[in-house]
Protein backbone atom coordinates (compact mmCIF):
# COMPACT_ATOMS: atom_id res chain seq x y z
CA UNK A 1 0.00 0.00 0.00
CA UNK A 2 0.85 3.56 -1.07
CA UNK A 3 1.83 5.77 2.02
CA UNK A 4 -0.79 8.73 1.99
CA UNK A 5 0.72 12.13 1.38
CA UNK A 6 1.29 13.76 4.94
CA UNK A 7 -0.68 17.42 5.96
CA UNK A 8 0.68 20.43 3.92
CA UNK A 9 2.31 18.09 0.88
CA UNK A 10 1.25 17.36 -2.36
CA UNK A 11 0.83 14.01 -3.83
CA UNK A 12 3.17 13.68 -6.91
CA UNK A 13 1.77 13.94 -10.11
CA UNK A 14 2.02 10.62 -11.74
CA UNK A 15 5.00 10.22 -14.88
CA UNK A 16 4.32 11.18 -18.43
CA UNK A 17 3.58 7.51 -19.76
CA UNK A 18 0.69 7.30 -17.23
CA UNK A 19 -0.49 10.63 -18.80
CA UNK A 20 -0.30 9.64 -22.51
CA UNK A 21 -2.33 6.14 -21.37
CA UNK A 22 -4.81 7.91 -20.18
CA UNK A 23 -5.05 10.12 -23.38
CA UNK A 24 -5.15 7.41 -25.07
CA UNK A 25 -7.94 5.80 -22.72
CA UNK A 26 -10.09 9.06 -22.99
CA UNK A 27 -9.68 9.41 -26.93
CA UNK A 28 -11.43 5.57 -26.31
CA UNK A 29 -13.78 6.61 -24.56
CA UNK A 30 -14.42 9.59 -27.11
CA UNK A 31 -15.11 6.90 -30.02
CA UNK A 32 -17.47 5.32 -28.10
CA UNK A 33 -19.62 7.79 -27.26
CA UNK A 34 -19.27 9.34 -30.61
CA UNK A 35 -20.66 6.42 -31.84
CA UNK A 36 -23.83 6.39 -30.58
CA UNK A 37 -25.08 9.66 -32.93
CA UNK A 38 -22.33 9.24 -35.07
CA UNK A 39 -25.06 7.30 -37.47
CA UNK A 40 -28.10 9.90 -37.24
CA UNK A 41 -27.40 12.27 -40.08
CA UNK A 42 -26.09 9.54 -42.45
CA UNK A 43 -29.74 6.94 -41.65
CA UNK A 44 -31.14 7.65 -44.89
CA UNK A 45 -27.72 6.37 -46.72
CA UNK A 46 -27.68 3.79 -44.27
CA UNK A 47 -31.07 2.26 -45.05
CA UNK A 48 -30.70 2.49 -49.10
CA UNK A 49 -27.43 0.90 -48.31
CA UNK A 50 -29.09 -2.36 -46.58
CA UNK A 51 -32.91 -2.39 -48.16
CA UNK A 52 -34.55 -1.91 -44.89
CA UNK A 53 -37.96 -0.47 -44.08
CA UNK A 54 -38.38 2.69 -41.86
CA UNK A 55 -39.32 0.46 -39.01
CA UNK A 56 -36.52 -1.31 -39.39
CA UNK A 57 -33.64 1.09 -39.63
CA UNK A 58 -34.36 2.52 -36.19
CA UNK A 59 -32.93 -0.57 -35.06
CA UNK A 60 -29.68 0.71 -36.40
CA UNK A 61 -29.23 3.05 -33.44
CA UNK A 62 -31.59 1.36 -30.79
CA UNK A 63 -30.19 -1.83 -30.79
CA UNK A 64 -26.67 0.01 -29.74
CA UNK A 65 -28.34 1.86 -27.27
CA UNK A 66 -29.42 -1.50 -25.76
CA UNK A 67 -26.68 -3.35 -25.45
CA UNK A 68 -24.42 -0.21 -24.42
CA UNK A 69 -26.90 0.36 -21.18
CA UNK A 70 -26.59 -3.38 -20.33
CA UNK A 71 -22.80 -3.32 -20.74
CA UNK A 72 -21.83 0.21 -18.60
CA UNK A 73 -22.70 -1.00 -15.19
CA UNK A 74 -21.38 -4.50 -16.05
CA UNK A 75 -18.02 -3.21 -16.09
CA UNK A 76 -18.20 -2.62 -12.64
CA UNK A 77 -17.74 -6.10 -11.88
CA UNK A 78 -15.65 -6.90 -15.08
CA UNK A 79 -12.97 -4.29 -13.50
CA UNK A 80 -12.33 -6.36 -11.01
CA UNK A 81 -11.98 -9.45 -12.85
CA UNK A 82 -10.15 -8.51 -15.36
CA UNK A 83 -8.89 -5.51 -13.93
CA UNK A 84 -8.91 -1.99 -15.64
CA UNK A 85 -5.78 -2.33 -17.79
CA UNK A 86 -6.84 -5.50 -19.29
CA UNK A 87 -10.49 -4.53 -19.46
CA UNK A 88 -10.24 -1.10 -21.63
CA UNK A 89 -7.67 -3.44 -24.27
CA UNK A 90 -10.05 -5.91 -24.54
CA UNK A 91 -13.04 -3.01 -24.84
CA UNK A 92 -11.16 -0.95 -26.79
CA UNK A 93 -10.08 -3.95 -29.60
CA UNK A 94 -13.44 -5.72 -29.79
CA UNK A 95 -15.11 -2.37 -29.78
CA UNK A 96 -12.76 -1.84 -33.43
CA UNK A 97 -13.31 -5.47 -34.63
CA UNK A 98 -16.91 -5.06 -34.03
CA UNK A 99 -17.03 -1.57 -35.80
CA UNK A 100 -15.26 -3.23 -39.00
CA UNK A 101 -17.72 -6.11 -38.89
CA UNK A 102 -20.72 -3.48 -38.99
CA UNK A 103 -18.64 -1.92 -42.11
CA UNK A 104 -19.39 -5.03 -43.92
CA UNK A 105 -22.72 -5.70 -43.13
CA UNK A 106 -24.95 -7.18 -45.99
CA UNK A 107 -28.58 -6.62 -44.97
CA UNK A 108 -30.26 -5.13 -42.28
CA UNK A 109 -30.18 -8.04 -39.69
CA UNK A 110 -26.30 -8.53 -39.43
CA UNK A 111 -26.25 -4.63 -39.18
CA UNK A 112 -28.51 -4.70 -35.96
CA UNK A 113 -26.33 -7.90 -35.00
CA UNK A 114 -23.18 -5.85 -35.43
CA UNK A 115 -24.08 -2.51 -34.17
CA UNK A 116 -25.89 -3.98 -30.65
CA UNK A 117 -22.11 -6.17 -30.74
CA UNK A 118 -20.01 -3.06 -30.75
CA UNK A 119 -22.19 -0.78 -28.15
CA UNK A 120 -21.84 -3.95 -25.94
CA UNK A 121 -17.97 -3.95 -26.10
CA UNK A 122 -17.43 -0.35 -26.35
CA UNK A 123 -19.49 0.26 -23.39
CA UNK A 124 -16.74 -0.45 -20.46
CA UNK A 125 -14.36 1.72 -22.07
CA UNK A 126 -16.48 4.83 -20.56
CA UNK A 127 -16.58 3.87 -17.41
CA UNK A 128 -13.16 2.22 -16.79
CA UNK A 129 -12.03 5.85 -17.81
CA UNK A 130 -13.27 7.50 -14.99
CA UNK A 131 -12.20 4.88 -12.75
CA UNK A 132 -8.66 5.15 -13.94
CA UNK A 133 -8.89 9.05 -12.97
CA UNK A 134 -9.54 8.75 -9.72
CA UNK A 135 -7.59 5.46 -9.28
CA UNK A 136 -4.18 6.74 -10.34
CA UNK A 137 -4.03 10.45 -10.14
CA UNK A 138 -3.88 12.83 -6.78
CA UNK A 139 -7.02 14.61 -6.04
CA UNK A 140 -5.45 18.41 -6.93
CA UNK A 141 -5.52 16.80 -11.03
CA UNK A 142 -8.93 14.53 -10.76
CA UNK A 143 -10.93 18.09 -11.05
CA UNK A 144 -8.85 18.80 -14.50
CA UNK A 145 -8.59 15.00 -15.33
CA UNK A 146 -12.90 15.26 -14.68
CA UNK A 147 -13.24 18.52 -17.10
CA UNK A 148 -11.29 16.39 -19.61
CA UNK A 149 -13.46 13.60 -19.70
CA UNK A 150 -16.64 15.68 -19.28
CA UNK A 151 -15.94 17.54 -22.29
CA UNK A 152 -15.24 14.09 -24.05
CA UNK A 153 -18.49 12.67 -22.80
CA UNK A 154 -20.39 15.30 -23.69
CA UNK A 155 -18.80 16.57 -26.99
CA UNK A 156 -19.11 13.40 -28.18
CA UNK A 157 -22.87 12.83 -29.26
CA UNK A 158 -22.45 16.94 -30.22
CA UNK A 159 -20.18 16.12 -33.02
CA UNK A 160 -21.55 12.86 -33.95
CA UNK A 161 -24.03 14.13 -36.31
CA UNK A 162 -21.39 16.75 -38.23
CA UNK A 163 -18.33 14.06 -38.23
CA UNK A 164 -21.16 11.75 -39.81
CA UNK A 165 -22.57 13.76 -42.25
CA UNK A 166 -18.99 14.67 -43.57
CA UNK A 167 -17.73 11.58 -43.25
CA UNK A 168 -21.02 9.80 -44.94
CA UNK A 169 -21.09 12.54 -47.52
CA UNK A 170 -17.47 11.86 -48.56
CA UNK A 171 -16.58 8.55 -48.28
CA UNK A 172 -19.55 6.73 -47.83
CA UNK A 173 -22.06 5.25 -45.04
CA UNK A 174 -19.54 2.21 -44.82
CA UNK A 175 -16.67 4.03 -43.53
CA UNK A 176 -18.51 5.64 -40.55
CA UNK A 177 -17.66 2.17 -39.06
CA UNK A 178 -14.63 1.40 -40.76
CA UNK A 179 -12.89 4.44 -39.79
CA UNK A 180 -12.99 3.12 -36.25
CA UNK A 181 -10.21 0.45 -36.41
CA UNK A 182 -7.05 2.24 -36.82
CA UNK A 183 -7.58 4.49 -34.01
CA UNK A 184 -8.84 1.27 -31.63
CA UNK A 185 -5.81 -0.90 -32.32
CA UNK A 186 -3.68 2.19 -31.48
CA UNK A 187 -5.39 3.20 -28.87
CA UNK A 188 -5.35 -0.63 -27.13
CA UNK A 189 -1.65 -1.02 -27.62
CA UNK A 190 -0.77 2.77 -25.84
CA UNK A 191 -3.09 1.74 -23.03
CA UNK A 192 -1.63 -1.84 -22.72
CA UNK A 193 1.91 -0.50 -22.72
CA UNK A 194 1.16 2.84 -20.79
CA UNK A 195 -0.85 1.35 -17.87
CA UNK A 196 0.92 -1.99 -16.50
CA UNK A 197 0.60 0.09 -13.01
CA UNK A 198 -2.99 -0.73 -13.24
CA UNK A 199 -2.05 -4.48 -12.27
CA UNK A 200 -3.90 -7.35 -12.19
CA UNK A 201 -7.60 -8.20 -11.31
CA UNK A 202 -9.24 -10.98 -9.11
CA UNK A 203 -9.87 -13.41 -12.15
CA UNK A 204 -11.24 -15.88 -9.50
CA UNK A 205 -13.90 -13.60 -9.36
CA UNK A 206 -15.18 -14.80 -12.81
CA UNK A 207 -16.24 -18.21 -11.87
CA UNK A 208 -18.56 -16.77 -9.13
CA UNK A 209 -20.53 -14.98 -12.09
CA UNK A 210 -24.44 -14.50 -11.32
CA UNK A 211 -25.90 -15.49 -14.36
CA UNK A 212 -29.18 -15.10 -13.13
CA UNK A 213 -28.29 -11.58 -12.00
CA UNK A 214 -27.03 -10.67 -15.69
CA UNK A 215 -30.32 -12.12 -17.04
CA UNK A 216 -32.09 -9.97 -14.82
CA UNK A 217 -29.75 -6.45 -15.39
CA UNK A 218 -30.36 -7.66 -19.37
CA UNK A 219 -34.01 -7.74 -19.24
CA UNK A 220 -34.76 -4.62 -17.13
CA UNK A 221 -32.37 -2.38 -18.63
CA UNK A 222 -32.40 -4.11 -22.18
CA UNK A 223 -36.37 -3.82 -22.43
CA UNK A 224 -36.64 -0.58 -20.29
CA UNK A 225 -34.35 1.28 -22.60
CA UNK A 226 -36.60 -0.21 -25.88
CA UNK A 227 -40.32 0.64 -23.92
CA UNK A 228 -37.98 4.53 -23.65
CA UNK A 229 -37.31 4.40 -27.13
CA UNK A 230 -40.54 2.95 -28.87
CA UNK A 231 -43.03 4.00 -26.52
CA UNK A 232 -44.03 7.91 -27.73
CA UNK A 233 -44.36 6.59 -31.46
CA UNK A 234 -46.55 3.67 -30.09
CA UNK A 235 -48.74 5.66 -28.08
CA UNK A 236 -47.66 4.34 -24.93
CA UNK A 237 -49.55 1.70 -23.21
CA UNK A 238 -52.02 2.08 -25.60
CA UNK A 239 -49.80 -0.34 -27.25
CA UNK A 240 -49.82 -4.19 -26.61
CA UNK A 241 -45.96 -4.53 -27.66
CA UNK A 242 -45.27 -1.79 -25.26
CA UNK A 243 -46.80 -3.21 -22.50
CA UNK A 244 -45.42 -6.70 -22.95
CA UNK A 245 -42.00 -5.29 -22.40
CA UNK A 246 -42.86 -3.29 -19.60
CA UNK A 247 -43.43 -6.35 -17.71
CA UNK A 248 -40.14 -7.98 -19.32
CA UNK A 249 -38.23 -5.06 -17.78
CA UNK A 250 -40.52 -5.32 -14.62
CA UNK A 251 -39.53 -8.93 -13.82
CA UNK A 252 -35.94 -8.48 -14.92
CA UNK A 253 -35.66 -5.78 -12.58
CA UNK A 254 -37.09 -8.03 -9.51
CA UNK A 255 -34.85 -10.63 -10.89
CA UNK A 256 -31.74 -8.01 -10.18
CA UNK A 257 -32.30 -6.53 -7.59
CA UNK A 258 -33.58 -9.88 -5.43
CA UNK A 259 -30.02 -11.23 -6.48
CA UNK A 260 -28.21 -7.50 -6.01
CA UNK A 261 -28.77 -7.77 -2.29
CA UNK A 262 -29.00 -11.79 -2.15
CA UNK A 263 -25.75 -13.12 -3.27
CA UNK A 264 -22.08 -12.93 -2.03
CA UNK A 265 -20.67 -11.13 -5.43
CA UNK A 266 -23.39 -9.72 -7.08
CA UNK A 267 -23.45 -8.66 -11.21
CA UNK A 268 -23.52 -5.21 -10.31
CA UNK A 269 -22.67 -3.86 -6.88
CA UNK A 270 -24.76 -1.25 -5.69
CA UNK A 271 -22.62 -0.17 -2.38
CA UNK A 272 -21.68 3.26 -3.97
CA UNK A 273 -25.32 4.01 -3.28
CA UNK A 274 -25.39 3.96 0.23
CA UNK A 275 -22.47 6.69 0.19
CA UNK A 276 -24.75 9.93 0.05
CA UNK A 277 -22.48 12.13 -1.51
CA UNK A 278 -22.77 9.18 -4.87
CA UNK A 279 -26.00 8.98 -4.52
CA UNK A 280 -26.90 12.82 -5.58
CA UNK A 281 -24.39 13.13 -7.32
CA UNK A 282 -25.67 9.63 -9.59
CA UNK A 283 -28.88 11.43 -9.60
CA UNK A 284 -27.86 14.84 -10.58
CA UNK A 285 -25.25 12.80 -13.32
CA UNK A 286 -29.29 11.57 -15.02
CA UNK A 287 -29.95 15.29 -15.04
CA UNK A 288 -26.74 16.07 -16.97
CA UNK A 289 -27.61 12.90 -19.60
CA UNK A 290 -31.26 14.26 -19.58
CA UNK A 291 -29.94 17.93 -20.76
CA UNK A 292 -26.70 16.47 -22.85
CA UNK A 293 -28.92 14.49 -24.79
CA UNK A 294 -32.30 15.77 -24.87
CA UNK A 295 -30.74 18.99 -26.97
CA UNK A 296 -28.87 17.33 -29.13
CA UNK A 297 -32.16 15.31 -30.08
CA UNK A 298 -33.85 18.56 -30.16
CA UNK A 299 -32.19 20.96 -32.24
CA UNK A 300 -31.50 18.70 -35.37
CA UNK A 301 -35.07 17.78 -35.36
CA UNK A 302 -35.95 21.61 -35.33
CA UNK A 303 -33.31 22.36 -38.02
CA UNK A 304 -34.48 19.44 -40.53
CA UNK A 305 -38.22 19.87 -40.01
CA UNK A 306 -38.88 23.10 -39.62
CA UNK A 307 -36.14 24.63 -41.67
CA UNK A 308 -35.08 21.68 -44.55
CA UNK A 309 -31.47 21.64 -43.05
CA UNK A 310 -29.34 19.23 -44.28
CA UNK A 311 -27.19 16.92 -42.61
CA UNK A 312 -24.40 18.90 -42.94
CA UNK A 313 -25.92 21.99 -42.87
CA UNK A 314 -27.14 20.48 -38.95
CA UNK A 315 -23.50 19.50 -38.05
CA UNK A 316 -22.69 22.95 -39.20
CA UNK A 317 -24.95 24.65 -36.99
CA UNK A 318 -24.45 22.71 -33.81
CA UNK A 319 -20.40 22.72 -34.45
CA UNK A 320 -20.12 25.86 -31.90
CA UNK A 321 -21.63 23.66 -29.30
CA UNK A 322 -19.05 21.42 -29.97
CA UNK A 323 -16.48 23.96 -30.38
CA UNK A 324 -17.15 25.88 -27.09
CA UNK A 325 -16.79 22.92 -25.17
CA UNK A 326 -13.36 21.96 -26.82
CA UNK A 327 -12.18 26.07 -26.01
CA UNK A 328 -13.86 26.18 -22.65
CA UNK A 329 -13.16 22.52 -21.06
CA UNK A 330 -9.02 22.94 -19.79
CA UNK A 331 -10.13 26.40 -18.63
CA UNK A 332 -12.57 25.37 -16.50
CA UNK A 333 -11.07 22.45 -15.18
CA UNK A 334 -7.87 24.62 -13.97
CA UNK A 335 -10.76 27.05 -12.36
CA UNK A 336 -12.31 23.90 -10.91
CA UNK A 337 -8.62 22.62 -9.67
CA UNK A 338 -8.61 25.45 -7.25
CA UNK A 339 -11.91 24.64 -5.54
CA UNK A 340 -12.41 23.21 -2.74
CA UNK A 341 -16.39 22.99 -2.96
CA UNK A 342 -17.70 23.06 -6.02
CA UNK A 343 -21.14 23.17 -5.26
CA UNK A 344 -21.35 26.93 -6.29
CA UNK A 345 -19.40 26.00 -9.50
CA UNK A 346 -21.70 23.18 -10.99
CA UNK A 347 -24.65 25.33 -9.55
CA UNK A 348 -23.80 28.00 -12.51
CA UNK A 349 -23.27 25.24 -15.00
CA UNK A 350 -26.74 23.85 -14.29
CA UNK A 351 -28.10 27.81 -14.40
CA UNK A 352 -26.07 28.00 -17.81
CA UNK A 353 -27.83 24.81 -18.94
CA UNK A 354 -31.19 26.07 -18.12
CA UNK A 355 -30.27 29.65 -19.70
CA UNK A 356 -29.30 27.61 -22.91
CA UNK A 357 -32.75 26.04 -23.18
CA UNK A 358 -34.35 28.95 -21.87
CA UNK A 359 -33.13 31.31 -24.53
CA UNK A 360 -33.77 28.79 -27.49
CA UNK A 361 -37.69 29.09 -26.28
CA UNK A 362 -38.16 31.36 -28.62
CA UNK A 363 -37.62 30.34 -31.52
CA UNK A 364 -39.02 31.25 -35.05
CA UNK A 365 -39.56 29.33 -38.69
CA UNK A 366 -36.29 31.97 -39.11
CA UNK A 367 -34.01 30.73 -36.88
CA UNK A 368 -30.81 29.26 -37.65
CA UNK A 369 -26.98 29.51 -37.04
CA UNK A 370 -26.86 33.00 -35.36
CA UNK A 371 -30.30 32.65 -33.17
CA UNK A 372 -28.92 29.48 -32.18
CA UNK A 373 -25.36 30.77 -31.47
CA UNK A 374 -25.88 31.81 -27.80
CA UNK A 375 -28.02 29.34 -26.37
CA UNK A 376 -25.13 26.79 -27.54
CA UNK A 377 -22.65 28.66 -25.87
CA UNK A 378 -24.26 29.21 -22.75
CA UNK A 379 -24.81 25.38 -23.11
CA UNK A 380 -21.32 24.36 -23.90
CA UNK A 381 -19.95 26.54 -20.82
CA UNK A 382 -22.77 24.87 -18.48
CA UNK A 383 -22.27 21.17 -19.22
CA UNK A 384 -18.83 21.58 -18.65
CA UNK A 385 -19.18 23.06 -15.45
CA UNK A 386 -21.82 20.45 -14.28
CA UNK A 387 -20.36 17.33 -15.77
CA UNK A 388 -16.96 17.94 -13.68
CA UNK A 389 -18.63 19.56 -11.22
CA UNK A 390 -20.79 16.59 -10.51
CA UNK A 391 -18.43 13.57 -11.13
CA UNK A 392 -15.52 14.56 -9.04
CA UNK A 393 -17.38 14.47 -5.40
CA UNK A 394 -19.56 11.34 -6.31
CA UNK A 395 -16.57 9.30 -7.16
CA UNK A 396 -14.21 10.74 -4.86
CA UNK A 397 -16.42 9.82 -2.06
CA UNK A 398 -16.05 6.41 -2.88
CA UNK A 399 -13.49 3.47 -1.33
CA UNK A 400 -10.95 2.81 -4.20
CA UNK A 401 -12.52 -0.70 -4.46
CA UNK A 402 -15.98 0.92 -5.33
CA UNK A 403 -14.57 2.90 -7.74
CA UNK A 404 -14.99 0.80 -10.89
CA UNK A 405 -18.86 0.13 -9.72
CA UNK A 406 -19.39 3.50 -8.87
CA UNK A 407 -18.46 4.89 -12.39
CA UNK A 408 -20.51 1.86 -14.28
CA UNK A 409 -23.63 2.83 -12.17
CA UNK A 410 -22.99 6.94 -12.96
CA UNK A 411 -22.65 6.40 -16.06
CA UNK A 412 -25.55 4.23 -16.16
CA UNK A 413 -27.72 6.80 -14.83
CA UNK A 414 -26.41 9.63 -17.36
CA UNK A 415 -27.78 7.17 -19.80
CA UNK A 416 -31.00 6.48 -18.48
CA UNK A 417 -31.03 10.63 -18.03
CA UNK A 418 -31.12 10.83 -21.81
CA UNK A 419 -33.07 7.55 -22.68
CA UNK A 420 -35.91 9.30 -20.10
CA UNK A 421 -35.81 12.85 -21.42
CA UNK A 422 -36.12 11.95 -25.21
CA UNK A 423 -39.04 10.08 -24.16
CA UNK A 424 -40.60 12.62 -22.20
CA UNK A 425 -40.03 15.39 -25.34
CA UNK A 426 -41.28 12.88 -27.57
CA UNK A 427 -44.23 12.50 -25.77
CA UNK A 428 -44.73 16.35 -25.14
CA UNK A 429 -44.05 16.98 -28.70
CA UNK A 430 -47.29 14.90 -29.75
CA UNK A 431 -49.39 16.27 -27.40
CA UNK A 432 -48.27 19.79 -27.62
CA UNK A 433 -48.52 20.09 -31.16
CA UNK A 434 -51.56 18.59 -31.77
CA UNK A 435 -52.62 21.56 -29.09
CA UNK A 436 -50.59 24.38 -30.73
CA UNK A 437 -52.28 23.31 -34.56
CA UNK A 438 -55.69 22.67 -33.20
CA UNK A 439 -55.17 26.54 -31.46
CA UNK A 440 -54.15 28.17 -34.71
CA UNK A 441 -56.88 26.37 -36.87
CA UNK A 442 -59.50 27.45 -34.80
CA UNK A 443 -58.30 31.16 -34.95
CA UNK A 444 -57.65 30.87 -38.48
CA UNK A 445 -61.48 32.22 -39.75
CA UNK A 446 -61.76 32.40 -42.95
CA UNK A 447 -64.15 35.20 -42.66
CA UNK A 448 -60.78 37.35 -41.48
CA UNK A 449 -59.95 39.87 -44.10
CA UNK A 450 -55.92 39.19 -43.06
CA UNK A 451 -56.42 35.33 -43.74
CA UNK A 452 -58.68 36.23 -47.00
CA UNK A 453 -55.88 38.31 -48.11
CA UNK A 454 -52.66 35.95 -47.60
CA UNK A 455 -54.47 33.11 -49.36
CA UNK A 456 -55.27 35.71 -52.10
CA UNK A 457 -51.82 36.64 -52.51
CA UNK A 458 -50.64 32.88 -52.67
CA UNK A 459 -53.56 32.05 -55.34
CA UNK A 460 -52.14 34.97 -56.81
CA UNK A 461 -48.81 34.10 -56.92
CA UNK A 462 -49.49 30.59 -58.02
CA UNK A 463 -51.80 31.62 -60.92
CA UNK A 464 -49.33 33.61 -62.10
CA UNK A 465 -46.49 31.10 -62.15
CA UNK A 466 -49.23 28.49 -64.09
CA UNK A 467 -50.14 26.02 -61.38
CA UNK A 468 -52.90 23.71 -61.86
CA UNK A 469 -55.83 24.47 -59.12
CA UNK A 470 -54.62 27.72 -57.42
CA UNK A 471 -57.12 28.02 -55.06
CA UNK A 472 -56.94 24.41 -53.93
CA UNK A 473 -52.97 24.65 -53.87
CA UNK A 474 -53.40 28.22 -51.92
CA UNK A 475 -55.50 26.48 -49.31
CA UNK A 476 -53.23 23.56 -48.65
CA UNK A 477 -49.86 26.23 -48.42
CA UNK A 478 -51.71 28.05 -46.19
CA UNK A 479 -52.53 25.04 -44.16
CA UNK A 480 -48.93 23.68 -43.97
CA UNK A 481 -47.94 26.99 -43.05
CA UNK A 482 -49.88 26.90 -39.78
CA UNK A 483 -48.53 23.16 -39.24
CA UNK A 484 -45.10 25.00 -39.42
CA UNK A 485 -46.25 27.28 -36.38
CA UNK A 486 -47.88 24.39 -33.97
CA UNK A 487 -44.19 22.71 -34.64
CA UNK A 488 -42.35 25.62 -34.18
CA UNK A 489 -44.62 26.55 -30.96
CA UNK A 490 -43.87 23.03 -29.73
CA UNK A 491 -40.45 23.01 -30.02
CA UNK A 492 -40.24 26.43 -27.82
CA UNK A 493 -42.28 24.12 -25.37
CA UNK A 494 -40.25 21.81 -25.48
CA UNK A 495 -37.02 23.96 -24.49
CA UNK A 496 -39.16 25.74 -22.07
CA UNK A 497 -40.00 22.69 -20.05
CA UNK A 498 -36.32 21.25 -20.33
CA UNK A 499 -35.18 25.00 -19.27
CA UNK A 500 -37.73 24.24 -15.99
CA UNK A 501 -36.33 20.85 -15.13
CA UNK A 502 -32.41 21.81 -15.25
CA UNK A 503 -33.13 24.99 -13.34
CA UNK A 504 -35.36 22.97 -10.57
CA UNK A 505 -32.11 20.72 -10.88
CA UNK A 506 -30.15 23.32 -9.08
CA UNK A 507 -31.87 23.11 -5.74
CA UNK A 508 -29.92 19.31 -5.50
CA UNK A 509 -26.38 20.58 -5.55
CA UNK A 510 -26.60 21.67 -2.04
CA UNK A 511 -27.05 18.33 -1.14
CA UNK A 512 -23.85 17.45 -2.52
CA UNK A 513 -21.14 17.49 0.04
CA UNK A 514 -17.68 18.47 -1.04
CA UNK A 515 -15.20 15.35 -2.51
CA UNK A 516 -12.99 13.93 0.32
CA UNK A 517 -10.28 12.03 -0.97
CA UNK A 518 -10.10 8.46 0.74
CA UNK A 519 -7.38 6.63 1.91
CA UNK A 520 -6.15 5.78 -1.58
CA UNK A 521 -4.76 2.09 -2.60
CA UNK A 522 -2.08 1.81 -4.31
CA UNK A 523 -3.25 0.30 -8.03
CA UNK A 524 -2.35 -3.02 -8.20
CA UNK A 525 -4.54 -3.32 -4.90
CA UNK A 526 -7.32 -1.20 -6.24
CA UNK A 527 -7.80 -2.82 -9.27
CA UNK A 528 -7.83 -6.35 -7.14
CA UNK A 529 -10.72 -5.36 -5.20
Amino acid sequence: MTTPALAGEEEPAPPLIIWIGFAAMVFGNFMAILDIQIVASAIGSIQAGVSASRDEISWVQTAYLIAEVIGIPLSGFLGRALGTRLLFCLSALSFSLSSLLCAFSWDIGSLIVFRALQGFCGAAMIPTTMATLYLVFPRRLQMVGGAIVGMVSTLGPTLGPTLGGYVAEALGWRALFWINLLPGLIITVVAWRAMERLGEGDHSLLRKIDGLGLVGLAAFLGAAEYVLEEGPAAEWFASSEIVSWTLVSGVGAAIFFWRAFSVETPIVDLRPFRTPTFAVGAALGFIVGLSLFSTVFLTPLFLGSVRGYSALQIGETMFVQGLTMFVAGPILGGIGRRLQDTRVFGGIGFLLVALGSLTQAHLTAQAGFWELLWPQIFRGIGLIMTFSAVMQPALSSLPPHLVHAGSGLFNTMRNLGGAFGIAALATLQSHAFALHRQELYSAADPANPHVQGMIAQMQAYLAQTGAPEPERQALMQYAAMLDREALVMTFNDQFLFLAIVVAASTISMAFLKPGRAAPKLSPELASAH
